[in-house]
Formats: structure tokens, C-alpha cells, sequence
């Protein structure tokens, strides 16, 4: 082989290495579908590649599901919203610590008609109570969300069995946060959703707000690396990064500029 083909055949060979290297510097994210349908990731991750050069794979299911990706190895982070949840994936072993990163928070939407009479509630376990006093139609995620974990304790302090009226008042859509807001649209049922995602939804109808206000609505999300010791193959410097740049003062005020309208959509609260 002479010096030339030599010199060629070697930069071929450190091209395909650097494109492989390239195509390699991506994690994978399990999320929610209410960090994607409000537009965040969009707005986050383009940010986030340009200051490190990594891509960002977002996997959007309900909290519930992103536990089990996880647990599967299915991903290098998690980015969820259901804080008892999170714990138990730590204190498993999955995760290798759990940091809050930016909140919002819970509110009831309903039809401009109101027929359970909640409009202007600040008392969302009242409301719920009244919702099922007046078997006012309810459309809920029933996925293992966040959201649905959130629903399932306020119908249980509202000392509601919403089993006995699955199919009747009360339906569940198995589907994410945008699908079910347009199936209670759709209906004409009252919808919990955090508050991100109703901003950003389009199809609104006549629908309105209901009840906020509540403290008990208060929607915080957590990050976690995925834990090596339990996921050898997790990409931990790369998912790292990720997590270190969501909870910096860049990354949190990347979170702060996302608004809709005007409304902010997250409140970063990184280590307060």
C-alpha cells in the first residue's frame, strides 16, 4: 500500500469513527406528555445541544410509565412529576438521586356551562365532591400519570369510589394530557391538567378554568439519572450533563424564558 492510500484509507477511518462518535452523543429522556405537549422540550433541548453538542431523545409517557422505562434501562434520565414515585425509584436503586427542577401547578377545566357548579373554587376536594354528587361528566387520563396519581388522591380525600363509576359519569381515556383534554372537550367533562398543558392546548372550546388556586395543586417535577449500578449500559457523563445543565443557572432560566402568550408555563426552583 503506498504512503497516499495509505494517508486516505486513514482519514476515511477517522471520519467514520468521528460521525460514529457523533451519532452516539444522545440520551435518552424518559418524560411526560405534559413536559412535551406544553412545547417545553422544544424550546429546552435546542438550547442544550447547542451548549454541548447533545442530542436529546424525549420519550413522553405518563410518569407511571416513565418509572418502568427507566427501571428497564429504557433511558439515561428521568424528568417526572409524581415526588412519592420518584422517592421509591431512588430508594430501589434505579436512580441515583432525585433533584427538583421547576413546578407549576394543577387546575380543574371545565365546560363554560358548569353544570357541577365549581366555577371560581379554590377548594378542589369540594369540587371533586360536587362533580360526583352531580355525576357531572368527568374525562380523567387513568394512565399512572402524574396527573392521574393527583386526580386519584383528590377523588380519595373527596372520599369518592370513581371505580364504581368508570363508564358511567367518570371515563378514562388511557391517553395523554392533550388527548384528554380534547376528548373532555370533545364531551363536555371536567379534566384535571396541569396548568402548562392547558395553556398550550388549542382546541379550548368553550372551556374555561374551574378551579385553581388550590394548594393542593401545587405540580412539582424532579430530575434523576438513571443508576449504573442497576443500568451498566446507561450513558451516566452524558446524562449527567443534562441533569447539571437543567438545574444551573443557565438551564433554569432557559425554563423561566418558556412562556405562551406571555404566561409563564414552569417556575425553576433548582435547589430552593
Amino acid at each position: 500500500m503506498t504512503k497516499k492510500i495509505r494517508l486516505v484509507t486513514a482519514l476515511l477511518a477517522t471520519g467514520l469513527f468521528a460521525q460514529a462518535h457523533a451519532a452516539d452523543k444522545f440520551i435518552i429522556v424518559q418524560s411526560t406528555t405534559s413536559t412535551q405537549n406544553s412545547g417545553l422540550f422544544d424550546h429546552l433541548l435546542p438550547a442544550f445541544k447547542a451548549e454541548t453538542g447533545i442530542e436529546v431523545r424525549v420519550v413522553a409517557v405518563g410518569t407511571g410509565q416513565a418509572l418502568k422505562n427507566a427501571q428497564n434501562c429504557d433511558g439515561d434520565v428521568v424528568l417526572v412529576h409524581a415526588k412519592a414515585a420518584e422517592e421509591k425509584f431512588v430508594a430501589d436503586g434505579y436512580g441515583v438521586k432525585r433533584i427538583d427542577v421547576m413546578y407549576n401547578d394543577f387546575v380543574v377545566v371545565g365546560p363554560g356551562n358548569d353544570p357541577a357548579g365549581v366555577a371560581g373554587s379554590k377548594d378542589v376536594v369540594k369540587s371533586f365532591k360536587a362533580i360526583a354528587d352531580k355525576e357531572a361528566l368527568f374525562a380523567s387520563r387513568g394512565d399512572d400519570s402524574g396527573t392521574h396519581k393527583k386526580e386519584q388522591q383528590l377523588w380519595k380525600a373527596a372520599n369518592v369510589d370513581v371505580k364504581a363509576a368508570s363508564g358511567k359519569w367518570y371515563r378514562e381515556t388511557g391517553s395523554g394530557m392533550g388527548a384528554t383534554l380534547n376528548t373532555g372537550v370533545g364531551m363536555g367533562a371536567y379534566v384535571l391538567a396541569d396548568r402548562a398543558s392547558w395553556i398550550a392546548f388549542g382546541n379550548k372550546g368553550n372551556f374555561k378554568i374551574a378551579v385553581e388556586g388550590d394548594p393542593t395543586l401545587f405540580n412539582q417535577y424532579g430530575v434523576i439519572a438513571v443508576n449504573p449500578a442497576k443500568c451498566p449500559n446507561v450513558k451516566t457523563d452524558l446524562g449527567n450533563t443534562f441533569v447539571n445543565w437543567l438545574v444551573s443557572p443557565k438551564g433554569q432560566a432557559t425554563i423561566a424564558a418558556y412562556k405562551k402568550n406571555g404566561d409563564s408555563l414552569f417556575f425553576p426552583n433548582a435547589g430552593k
